[in-house]
């Protein structure tokens, strides 16, 4: 995930909009859940295993597949790990929740929860067992794979994740271009110079101190007073 960024804006989430955000975020994981689930068991009632129905002709149909791997065949001897990262996914998708300043960053990572909870439901609970679970895909796509819901929402997740990367847009609502400006940067017009430098519009200050009186009178004319008082000038010299 894209790190925060201190700035003018870093603070401005407030509890109740993290709340409100946070609340987006479960209810669309949980509707994504809900309907990846829903869908395969429907897939389950109605569709036969590897009879393809098609859709729009060869470039979309219905085929019921169960996939012990990733998509596109991947990983098909490697469920397990397969399981293990999705559990990964859901881990640091709650733990990151807990910073969410960003609509859109609800809406990406509720997406990328229902959808790795969606196929996680399948790797614990279906055949042949528990943590090695197959997958229940049912839609085809062209020749090139079949997929589920939970599928279609971890996609359009991943691209929204895509974007708000290449706008400099983070976790916390925050942007790249939100960062203080750098010290040492040069003081506004007008303003003088610690060290009594000229500023910006010309006009030039004197260092603390130059020219203000001693505790024995003025700085240099009480110098130059003293040195040129010569006796003869002295009362009754």
């Amino acid at each position: 995930m894209p790190s925060t960024t201190s700035g003018p804006d870093a603070s401005a989430t407030t509890p109740a909009r993290r709340r409100r955000l946070v609340t987006t975020l479960v209810v669309l994981a949980v509707s994504v859940l809900l309907v990846d689930q829903l869908t395969k068991q429907w897939a389950l009632a109605s569709l036969e295993d590897g009879v393809r129905h098609e859709l729009l002709g060869d470039l979309l149909g219905l085929q019921l597949v169960f996939n012990p791997g990733a998509a596109l065949g991947i990983a098909t001897g490697m469920t397990w790990v397969l399981t293990v990262v999705a559990t990964v996914v859901v881990v640091v998708v709650v733990r990151a929740s807990r910073r969410i300043g960003s609509a859109m960053w609800a809406v990406a990572l509720g997406l990328l929860l229902g959808g790795a909870l969606g196929n996680l439901v399948d790797r614990f609970l279906r055949e042949p067992a528990f943590a090695r679970g197959e997958v229940v895909d049912f839609i085809a796509y062209a020749n090139w794979f079949v997929g589920n819901v939970a599928d279609i929402a971890i996609v359009v997740a991943a691209g929204l994740i895509v974007l708000l990367a290449g706008r400099g847009v983070h976790l916390d609502g925050t942007r790249d271009g939100d960062a203080a400006p750098a010290d040492g940067a040069a003081p506004a017009d007008g303003a003088a110079g610690l060290d009594g430098s000229a500023t910006r519009d010309g006009s030039a200050h004197d260092a603390p101190g130059a020219g203000a009186p001693t505790r024995g009178g003025t700085a240099d004319d009480a110098g130059s007073a003293a040195r040129t008082d010569s006796p003869a000038e002295r009362p009754g010299a």
